[in-house]
């Protein structure tokens, strides 16, 4: 700054601060240019500089560091941070808003892998293979479900097998869907959760035919009772327990032994492909009553049992479960009876004296009259 003797100092520092003040704005512009422009939907490459459990930090090379929420980095909100990038990776992401508020750029990874997976949504649908998706809404006659980042829908008829009345109990829940409408031009896409269980379904049952055996013992659920039988879910397919096949005791009604919901054990005992039908059996699963009481009754033994039924000829009484006598007519009293339900009633608990016993032909005979003789 060249000035005459007589200008005053003061205006001379003013010249001079006007003069920082303008290289300091010459600066401040040429850093500014110094940074590339941005826009809201576009894709840019940036580096990883930091990140935390739930937010990645970008260096994009603008005058403010990107952001990418976590549910903008990845659709498995169960997956960590930590897995997914790493400080100093390169990263592919969408502007979505220049500033959050507090001065940094909001982006996203998913919509830029979104647009890429439309290959994947259509190799899907060509080869029929399954694909991963959340429930992300419920709408009118369906719901929205987000496949790598691409909206798909989902009628109410195609959520299971069966009809769902209460489709808001699936949102937000990860299933596995089929690809069965796709369009990429009109951005239309159609997925079944029910073609997924149907398949999946179609291949329990071949492997179950192709490694099931007779005798084989399988684990499975009761899925319902009839009053002939349980049928049971053995793998994706059904079985039936037979009422008579269910315990070695008399029973009225299988709800006596099982309930819907039961994990139970099971022997095949027979299997019909043709007419994909199976016989299993429960009472299988235990010891069989007559082969343990070798050494636990003896003839001359009086005992406590239930009366089960009649027969014209006698009573027949239930020792323990699995284990029936008989009381001979001409055993049940001192006096002459015409017939057993003189006497006594079903359901009745009666003292008897074992008389015979014969296990191999799982027969024991009773008597009431001798119990006091």
């Amino acid at each position: 700054v060249t000035a005459g003797a007589s200008t005053p100092d003061w205006i001379i520092k003013e010249v001079i601060n006007k003069m920082e003040d303008l290289n300091t704005l010459n600066i401040m512009e040429e850093y500014e240019k110094s940074f590339k422009t941005l826009h809201p939907g576009e894709t840019v490459k940036g580096t990883v500089i930091s990140y935390n459990d739930e937010e990645v930090f970008v260096n994009i090379g603008y005058k403010a560091d990107g952001i990418i929420k976590k549910e903008d980095l990845t659709w498995d909100i169960e997956q960590k941070v930590s897995d997914i990038v790493n400080i100093g990776d390169e990263i592919e992401v969408k502007v979505v808003s220049i500033n959050d508020g507090e001065g940094n750029v909001v982006l996203s990874k998913k919509l830029v892998d979104a647009e890429k997976n439309w290959y994947k949504l259509e190799y899907a649908y060509n080869e029929k293979t399954p694909v991963p998706g959340v429930v992300k809404e419920i709408v009118k006659g369906g719901a929205i479900v987000e496949v790598y980042g691409i909206r798909a829908f989902m009628p109410a008829s195609l959520f299971d097998i069966k009809y769902i009345n209460d489709l808001e109990s699936y949102k937000n829940d990860k299933i596995n869907v089929k690809v069965i409408e796709f369009d990429k031009d009109k951005r239309k896409v159609v997925v079944s959760r029910k073609d997924y269980l149907l398949d999946e379904k179609e291949k329990k049952i071949n492997e179950f035919w192709k490694n099931a055996e007779v005798g084989q013992k399988v684990i499975g659920e009761v899925k319902r009772i009839t009053d002939f039988g349980a049928f049971v879910d053995i793998g994706g397919v059904d079985g039936l327990i037979h009422i008579s096949e269910l315990s070695y005791s008399r029973i009225d009604h299988p709800s006596e032994v099982v309930k819907p919901g039961d994990k139970v054990e099971v022997v095949i005992l027979a299997l019909d492909k043709d007419n994909n039908k199976i016989s299993l059996g429960l009472k299988q699963t235990m010891p069989e009553p007559w082969s343990t009481i070798e050494n636990k009754y003896h003839i001359g033994d009086i005992i406590e049992a239930k009366v089960v039924r009649f027969a014209n000829f006698g009573a027949f009484v239930e020792v323990e479960s699995g284990i029936d006598g008989l009381v001979h007519i001409s055993q049940i009293s001192d006096k002459r009876i015409a017939k057993p339900s003189d006497v006594l009633q079903i359901g009745e608990t009666i003292k008897a004296k074992i008389i015979d016993i014969n296990i191999p032909e799982k027969k024991m005979s009773l008597s009431i009259k001798e119990v006091d003789q």
